[in-house]
């Protein structure tokens, strides 16, 4: 009964690809067949020194860095991560994290993680939003990788400002200390994976990154879905 229901709505209301907009077939989710195969990916965690690595070098300690696609203006990735922030669709976000551990699941990048930890939204923000995007990424990735998620321990303190229309200096000093931990045992001699939707500056995950290191021994990786082309 339940199917037919289904059914009846999907001759009024398709499901659409998120990317083209086009009408998805049976079994596809989210994404259609061949925009999942255009996807720009960066294959960035099997090339140490990666541009990314390059990028974050020198501004903080950390063993590797990644990103799962390129994000260009009017491309794939950036019509998924509008549908995840601005469409309160949680579900693409568990959706794309799946992609994200089928991508990792078998490196080396991947192999010493302890924990998932989601850069942290505040409070007042996850309310609008209706959930933390970053955490929903983490979901999809815990799925497939079976790694565990800490979404408790780093905290975000401080509902700053949208970083959208800010230059890197603005977005630097927007992030400085707005991050809190709430232990520091949970993490001690642990290997961190810090996820995100979207590397642009790197600021917030660098602010997020120094909180971190205050735990004794730990270590930190860091992963987004995207990052500039």
């Amino acid at each position: 009964m339940r199917n037919l229901f289904r059914n009846f709505l999907n001759l009024f209301f398709p499901d659409l690809c998120v990317v083209c907009k086009e009408r998805l077939s049976e079994g596809e989710l989210h994404i259609c067949t061949d925009c999942l195969f255009l996807l720009p990916k960066t294959n960035f965690h099997l090339q140490p020194d990666n541009r990314l690595e390059q990028f974050f070098a020198g501004r903080i300690p950390f063993q590797h860095i990644a990103a799962y696609a390129y994000f260009v203006k009017g491309g794939s990735i950036q019509s998924v991560i509008h549908e995840l922030k601005y469409q309160r669709n949680p579900k693409i976000g568990n959706f794309i994290g799946e992609l994200c551990g089928e991508n990792i699941k078998d490196s080396d990048f991947i192999a010493s993680i302890d924990y998932l930890v989601p850069v942290p939204l505040h409070p007042k923000r996850e309310k609008q939003r209706g959930y933390n995007q970053s955490l929903e990424i983490c979901k999809g990735i815990s799925k497939v990788t079976g790694i565990a998620i800490d979404n408790e321990t780093l905290i975000r303190k401080v509902n700053n400002k949208s970083q959208t229309k800010n230059s890197r200096f603005d977005r630097w000093k927007n992030v400085e200390d707005i991050f809190q931990l709430t232990d520091t045992e949970t993490f001690k001699n642990k290997h961190i994976l810090l996820v995100d939707d979207v590397i642009t500056t790197g600021s917030t995950l660098e602010s997020c990154a120094k909180e971190l290191l205050k735990c004794d021994g730990c270590r930190i990786s860091i992963y987004a879905v995207g990052t500039a082309g």
